[in-house]
């Protein structure tokens, strides 16, 4: 594969994935979820994102010799298929992590705005301790925020976990971040159903930016019925692209599977493969990941009476993708199934938290916590 040039076939929701590509042959872009086998046909590299399914009905007659996922989960990707062909794999772990981390930090910030609590006095329960899981707890323990930890895997070989049931005893905003996985010893499919999403405490919140089976959909509306005191934050969907509207009509928070979506974290997956081909073919890396990300168009700002929330909607304000979402919620099935990959497709650029420095912080614990930069006191001309 190293002396010749390579057709490429890559999702065209891959941002920067032609420049940084480019060096090893012609990148032809792609809808993610209409590819087909027939598009395969001539292509040594397939770059996907997780709304493609990779598998040997897609593969069965193809050359491809790399294939690569822009995204953490691998639910999407048949690597048993993969590995049995000698196919050439690689994901992209913790790519996006921050960007979900900034969106859950978001949501909790604007729940306590508009719930009228302070965010420190919550209980913060995190389902799945991965990329996201970890780093979520980081800066929520850097805030000086209380956290549980489950994830049943993790607890076999590390300390520092409680069980499901002790989360859902004890915390009150719980944020899902687990894979999907229908088999093993800790299957996370329908993880939370009805007799789990009973016990939630009064008044809790339960997000999900993981995986939408990981909640039973219907199991959660039913509960959500009967239990007004709770709040729902949706950003995954069991059958995405269909959105269950009675459930997103419920919801305090919903958007469409975009947590992960900054221009950040899109670049740095893309970057990932292009470290994994490198490796893969014994060639160097030559670039840089600085080389690909753009400055960012709002990249300092000075704190004022300005609260941390009005700070993280100056980057990120969940509020936008809420109201898109609730736009297509109207729409026949077949239309709101296509609104919601355009939502993804035509998707705004969005930065992380960590682009923007704050000048003169009068909170600087809290606004390290929640991922900005710090820059040194100075008065601005």
């Amino acid at each position: 594969m190293r002396n010749h040039k390579l057709k490429i076939l890559a999702d065209e929701n891959m941002p920067k994935v032609e420049e940084i590509f480019s060096d090893f042959g012609d990148v032809v872009l792609c809808p993610g979820r209409s590819m087909q086998a027939d598009d395969l046909a001539d292509v040594d590299m397939l770059l996907v994102r997780s709304i493609t399914q990779v598998n040997q009905q897609l593969l069965a007659n193809s050359p491809v010799k790399f294939v690569g996922t822009a995204t953490i989960g691998m639910d999407h990707i048949d690597r048993d298929y993969l590995q049995k062909r000698n196919i050439g794999f690689s994901n992209a772990p913790g790519c996006n992590a921050e960007a979900v981390v900034d969106y859950v930090l978001s949501a909790i910030f604007y729940m306590a705005d508009q719930q009228d609590f302070d965010p420190v006095d919550r209980t913060y329960g995190i389902i799945g301790v991965g990329n996201v899981g970890r780093r979520l707890q980081q800066r929520l323990e850097h805030c000086g925020f209380k956290v549980l930890l489950n994830d049943p895997p993790r607890a076999e070989n590390e300390s520092g976990f409680v069980s499901l049931e002790s989360l859902l005893d004890q915390a009150d905003f719980i944020c899902a971040h687990t894979p999907l996985t229908n088999s093993g010893d800790f299957p996370s499919f329908h993880l939370l159903s009805e007799p789990e999403l009973l016990k939630l405490q009064s008044n809790a919140i339960l997000l999900n930016a993981g995986r939408g089976p990981v909640i039973d959909n219907q199991a959660l509306l039913k509960v959500g019925k009967e239990r007004p005191d709770l709040s729902f934050i949706l950003d995954v969907w069991e059958h995405e692209p269909q959105v269950c509207s009675e459930l997103a009509a419920r919801s305090a928070l919903i958007s469409p599977h975009i947590a992960g979506y900054s221009l950040d974290g899109k670049i740095r997956g893309t970057y990932m493969l292009y470290q994994a081909f490198c490796d893969f073919i014994g060639q160097k890396v030559t670039s840089n990941l600085s080389e690909f990300l753009p400055d960012a168009e709002l990249s300092e700002i000075e704190q004022n009476t300005q609260s941390p929330l009005a700070l993280m909607q100056k980057v990120y304000d969940p509020r936008v993708d809420d109201a898109l979402l609730r736009e297509t919620l109207s729409l026949t099935p077949d239309a709101q199934q296509k609104a919601f990959d355009q939502l993804r497709k035509s998707y705004r650029v969005r930065r992380e938290f960590s682009s923007l420095s704050i000048i003169n912080p009068k909170h600087p614990k809290l606004l390290s916590g929640i991922g900005f930069q710090l820059a040194e006191h100075r008065n601005l001309p």
